[in-house]
């Protein structure tokens, strides 16, 4: 166990700023008066590129190393990794069977919710997008690595901007006002810092299983982003697009990584 109680402060402030964010890119309802799907898919492209550059070498790569620490032999680090990444993309598959929610545009899924209203289903589905990024936020503060925490913090707030807008824009056409649409976007985004309070207790109340810790963080954020991102934004006419916008995103938070890591 680590006796260094402050990564949990420390994960948990950085996951809610993350998450606060998605004020940032709300806020566009009060300027811009249409948002095409183009641009939104667009977007939403560019921030999955991010989440997939993050899920990469903010927590499988320092999960190897961790686990190569611990155990002194690379290949039982790898599959540590891989357990943890598997078990991540599992549990967020079950959470999605068991919650009824609704995408922007890929509709209803999960168990019958024709009693609950749509707001709602909205709101489950902004949650389990939010939740897994905001774990990662606070495992990314794993052994103490506080940069590495930030550099995260960071790259999940930016794709939170884009991801705050779309949300934001959609609740406006469904007939909700602007100031409605802007604060459901950035409550939506809370919901991170109680992700980020999940991840770093993990952290520091298990440090042996950081490993694990890391790859089942990753694991919950590939399955958001080959799961319900890609999907959403690949099903219209502008896929290339959104393709291109995606291997940008990647390539910002690369370099980002890279030149400030």
């Amino acid at each position: 166990m680590s006796a260094d109680f402050s990564i949990v402060w420390l994960g948990s402030l950085a996951s809610l700023f993350a998450g606060l964010a998605t004020g940032i890119g709300a806020l566009a309802v009060f300027v811009i008066r249409t948002l095409t799907h183009k641009l939104q898919d667009g977007m939403l492209a560019a921030a999955a590129g991010v989440m997939l550059a993050a899920s990469f070498f903010s927590l499988l790569q320092p999960g190897l190393n961790y686990g190569e620490m611990l155990t002194g032999h690379t290949w039982i680090a790898a599959i540590i990794v891989i357990v943890g990444l598997l078990s991540g993309a599992g549990a967020l598959y079950y959470i999605h069977q068991r919650l009824p929610h609704e995408h922007f545009e890929l509709g209803r899924e999960g168990p019958d919710a024709s009693h609950i209203r749509r707001i709602w289903l909205f709101v489950i589905a902004i949650t389990l997008h939010n939740f897994p990024e905001g774990m990662a936020v606070g495992v990314g503060f794993a052994g103490g690595d506080i940069h590495n925490g930030y550099m995260l913090a960071t790259g999940i707030g930016l794709q939170n901007i884009p991801e705050g807008l779309a949300v934001a824009f959609s609740l406006l056409a469904i007939d909700y006002s602007r100031i409605r649409a802007f604060t459901i976007a950035l409550l939506s985004g809370l919901a991170e810092p109680i992700g980020g309070v999940f991840g770093a207790t993990l952290v520091w109340l298990a440090e042996p299983v950081m490993p694990w810790t890391l790859g089942f963080a990753a694991g919950a954020m590939l399955f958001i982003i080959s799961n319900e991102i890609i999907p959403e934004t690949h099903h219209r006419e502008w896929k290339t697009m959104s393709t291109f916008s995606l291997m940008g995103g990647f390539s910002v938070m690369m370099f980002l990584d890279a030149t400030l890591g």
